[in-house]
């Protein structure tokens, strides 16, 4: 561990002593002398009598505009007592940022700057300028700054305050202010800092200029003046106060980790791309390994009488708003780092949000050939590592709404110019923002079909998202996807940019740094191969490894060359002008508007990583330039001559997009991420499962909880605390967390969980301790969330979590085999839908790195079929209906329980109900796939349908 200390000012100087009484006397002459001087020259502000209306509408002498001024200077002296006592409340008890007075911005500065130096003169020391700097309060002492490989929860965040003689590192140096966690409500800005440290907060400019651009600890950059971030470190110019000051050649550190770093890590062979590493953040399946295992009684139930094993929580009643339980033993240290995490958080992926989530999408349908492939007892196989990282960040980017606005929309488009006999335009961009999706069309037509509008003279077409609610993927099955080749080109201020590959009539080349361009070209492939608002499509790959192959192999083709590609691409280029020949179609636009011949107008793209040779290029570009416009688009990399569109992107990766008039910042994938994507698919189809672990449970149900966690549906927690509505989503996720683990979770591993990209301790302890608050304390007075003596967090013995009972009640229905049923049924009971859902947007991504969703599903699924095995075993076929329609609520798409459902229906008896099932299932557009054996039985009972029905 690297220290650095500072000693802080201890004596005043004669100019502190002189500048202290001179501000006494201007707050003194300020508070008093202004009043005195009002009432004796202008008189009391309170009126002698009722006032006189008639004074509003008479014409307005000296006399009358003096008094009005002398109202004015009255409110503006009251507005500097406000000012007055907020400063000195903050100053004496030391509690950071002041509260900000309205409209008192230039009032409050002078105010803060004359209690400051009044302060000195009547402290013993000049500890309260750190507290008016937000550094801790307390008496001046040598601070510690934590280096790697210091355990977060035991080296708190903590800034260091400098002062005129402070020992300055050996070397150049420079300046640096850690942006400080919220207080309240109320957030650090540019300006204040700048107020705070260099005393005009007009100069936070050169803070800005100082710091645009670099990645900061939590993988982001500072972009725009107004948005900067708690944890993230600002580089100050040389003058600012109340600064830590450090060896210039540790800079880089801060900017990347928070803290210097002893021993940098080796870095790879090739240049990696800026991304920040996530020193702090330990493995995410750790929390598995960490509960304590426990023997699991087998033959015998647990007795009722039996008291609950509960980790004591402390002796002593804390204050409220502390994690409770602080252990006298030397705390455990968080789980040591590993090789997994020199994988860096991957950013790209959680920024890339139609890719993000068309990755998931391909995911969702191989996994559901894993369920398919289940047995009982079994669950499938989850990812791990790096590719269980990269889950979590498509998790947490992914825009499902965004991509469903992105399809729908056109589609209902291209439906609504069909109706009209009119043709598709040629879109050469798209944006997508929040609440709607502009189309940029040439030529301009200043008549779309409804509801898109237009705009900028027909421009423009833009579609509200709200217009698309009462649409369903349903009701524009039979149209096919007009624009197939929309790709991102990144994010701008206000949303997502596209542009259309088709509309370039030709080549599109992509010229830059070798690394940027390629991570660019990597984003492009994956994407296609991914994306939802296309049909069927056929992507060549030249320059990328054989893994990306993987993502879809029904549309991706890898090879060596563009000399190896170019006789397909040419052989498809044939066909589909064969194809527009024969149908008396314009293009190919026009060919999908109508909806004929459907095959014909199969995109077909080429997405290059490689420079082509000249004289490849020459050959591509002839293929590629064309009047009329074909299902085909090229993208390669590198200076072309005769290209249609020249884009370039530059080492900071900023995208410009040349004639389309898009500046962007481009979405890009690093090949060690687009690798993890692809073990991430692979993991995926692999059919062989893993058994489930034994059930072990710490005590029996709480009989009468005082606070209560539901996931196994909606999200619910019942406390008897308060809760702001800001801070709901994240204290439920941290609550949620810990009634999962009931093994109990270390802090550190908390944050890697709940906040992956990084977290200050401070803010995590503030939102630990939001959450021991709002689940308040139990019958005998000890908190609901404590620490214990491990200095493991943990819930208390009296909050209730349906997942617990639900174990429990499995593990007593294996322990009592004639109790079984009634055990089965009062789990399934506490069944009230999918596992966590629904959950809020970049919420819950721990559970990509978690067993519990794949163990949870398999448990419900086994519990419900075995039930219902038992009840038609009694003959209750309706119990078994009831059985299946429970697991089916968490697991609507398991098809073992739709078995379940059309066994026991049909022994019911009613034809009509049979029916009713089977048509659910052939109306559930997810269960495209059936397995053999479903098929089979609906095979076997149609016939039987028929002939009751005859």
């Amino acid at each position: 561990m690297g220290v650095r200390r500072r000693q802080a000012q201890t004596r005043r100087s004669p100019a502190d002593v002189l500048l202290g009484l001179l501000s006494l006397a201007a707050l003194v002459a300020l508070v008093a002398g202004v009043p005195y001087a009002l009432v004796r020259f202008v008189g009391s502000p309170l009126p002698d009598g009722p006032l006189d209306m008639s004074l509003l509408t008479q014409q307005l002498d000296f006399e009358a505009l003096f008094g009005i001024l002398a109202v004015f200077v009255w409110l503006a002296w009251f507005q500097l007592l406000v000012c007055l006592a907020v400063e000195l409340q903050a100053g004496v008890r030391g509690i950071g940022v002041p509260v900000r007075v309205p409209l008192a911005g230039g009032t409050q500065a002078v105010v803060h700057k004359l209690v400051v130096a009044v302060l000195l003169l009547f402290t013993a020391t000049t500890a309260i300028v750190p507290a008016f700097a937000q550094a801790p309060a307390g008496p001046p002492k040598a601070v510690v700054t934590a280096e790697q490989g210091a355990p977060t929860a035991q080296a708190p965040d903590v800034r260091l305050v400098s002062s005129p003689s402070a020992e300055e590192p050996d070397g150049e140096t420079t300046k640096i202010y850690k942006v400080q966690p919220p207080h309240g409500r109320h957030h650090e800005s540019l300006w204040e800092i700048a107020e705070k440290t260099l005393g005009d907060g007009r100069r936070y400019k050169e803070i800005f200029e100082l710091n645009k651009g670099h990645v900061q600890p939590d993988g982001s950059r500072l972009r725009e003046a107004s948005l900067i971030r708690p944890g993230w470190v600002m580089e100050m110019p040389g003058d600012a106060r109340g600064t830590l000051i450090i060896p210039k050649s540790e800079l880089r550190d801060y900017f990347q980790y928070g803290h210097a770093v002893a021993d940098k890590p080796s870095k790879p062979d090739k240049p990696a791309p800026e991304q920040p590493k996530q020193q702090d953040t330990p493995k995410q399946d750790v929390p598995k390994q960490d509960t304590p295992k426990q023997d699991t009684p087998k033959q015998e139930a647990p007795k009722p009488q039996a008291s609950p094993q509960v980790p004591k929580p402390p002796a002593k009643p804390e204050a409220p708003g502390t994690v409770h339980g602080a252990p006298q033993a030397p705390v455990e240290s968080p789980p040591a780092e590993t090789a997994e995490q020199e994988f860096p958080w991957p950013e790209a992926l959680a920024a890339s949000s139609l890719l993000a989530a068309g990755v998931l999408t391909a995911l969702g349908r191989r996994r559901r050939a894993q369920v398919l492939a289940r047995e009982t007892g079994m669950m499938i196989v989850r990812p791990e590592g790096e590719a269980a990282k990269v889950e979590q960040a498509l998790r947490i980017g992914a825009d499902a709404e965004g991509i469903r606005v992105l399809d729908l929309g056109l589609r209902r488009l291209s439906q609504a110019l069909a109706a009209q006999n009119r043709t598709l335009p040629t879109v050469y961009g798209l944006h997508l923002g929040t609440d709607s999706m502009d189309l940029w069309i040439a030529p301009a037509d200043p008549n779309p079909p409804a509801p898109w509008e237009p705009h900028d003279g027909g421009q423009v077409w833009r579609l509200h998202t709200a217009n698309l609610t009462p649409l369903s993927s349903a009701d524009l099955s039979e149209v096919l996807a007009p624009y197939p080749g929309m790709i991102s080109l990144g994010v701008g201020s206000t949303g997502r940019v596209l542009a259309d590959l088709e509309a370039a009539h030709g080549v599109i080349s992509l010229d830059g740094p070798p690394r940027q361009r390629k991570e660019a070209l990597a984003a492009v492939a994956v994407e296609l191969a991914t994306s939802t608002w296309a049909d069927h499509m056929r992507l060549t790959l030249v320059g990328f490894g054989p893994e990306l192959a993987e993502l879809a192999p029904d549309r991706i083709r890898c090879v060596t060359s563009l000399a190896e590609a170019l006789p397909e691409l040419e052989s498809r280029t044939a066909e589909v002008r064969r194809a527009l020949s024969a149908t008396g179609a314009d293009s190919v636009l026009t060919g999908r508007c109508r909806g004929v011949s459907g095959e014909a107008w199969m995109p077909h793209y080429l997405v290059m990583a490689d420079q082509p040779t000249k004289a490849d290029a020459a050959r591509l570009a002839a293929l590629a330039r064309t009047a009329q416009r074909l299902s085909a688009g090229y993208i390669v990399a590198g200076h072309v001559e005769g290209a249609a569109w020249q884009w370039t992107i530059d080492e900071e990766g900023t995208l410009d997009a040349g004639v389309l008039g898009f500046q962007v910042q481009a979405q890009r994938i690093p090949e060690p991420q687009y690798r993890a994507v692809a073990e991430l698919v692979r993991t995926a189809g692999r059919k062989d499962g893993i058994r489930l672990p034994e059930i072990t449970v710490e005590h029996p149900p709480a009989a009468a909880p005082s606070a209560e966690i539901r996931v196994m549906g909606g999200i619910a927690v019942r406390a008897s605390g308060q809760m702001e509505d800001t801070r709901r989503d994240i204290c439920t996720e941290v609550l949620v967390y810990l009634a999962t683990h009931p093994g109990g979770v270390h802090p550190t591993v908390l944050s890697g969980a709940v906040w992956p990209r990084g977290v200050t301790a401070g803010v995590r302890d503030a939102t630990i301790a939001m959450a021991a608050d709002w689940l308040g304390r139990d019958a005998r007075g000890r908190p609901n969330l404590y620490s214990d003596e491990r200095g493991r967090l943990r819930l208390g013995s009296e909050v209730a979590v349906d997942l617990q009972q639900f174990q429990y009640l499995l593990w007593r229905s294996a322990a009592e085999p004639a109790a079984e049923a009634a055990y089965l049924s009062h789990a399934l009971e506490l069944v009230r839908g999918r596992l966590l859902a629904p959950r809020p947007r970049g919420r819950y991504s721990w559970l990509a790195v978690d067993a519990l969703e794949y163990e949870v599903t398999a448990r419900v699924v086994d519990a419900a079929h075995r039930l219902a095995q038992v009840r038609l075993g009694e003959r209750d076929p309706h119990a078994a209906v009831a059985a299946a329609r429970a697991g089916m609520r968490l697991a609507p798409d398991d098809e073992l329980l739709w078995r379940d459902l059309l066994r026991a229906t049909d022994v019911t008896g009613d034809p009509a109900a049979v029916q009713a099932v089977l048509n659910e299932i052939r109306g559930r557009a997810d269960l495209d796939l059936l397995h053999p054996e479903t098929e089979a039985l609906i095979d076997d009972l149609s016939p039987r349908l028929h002939a009751r029905g005859a």
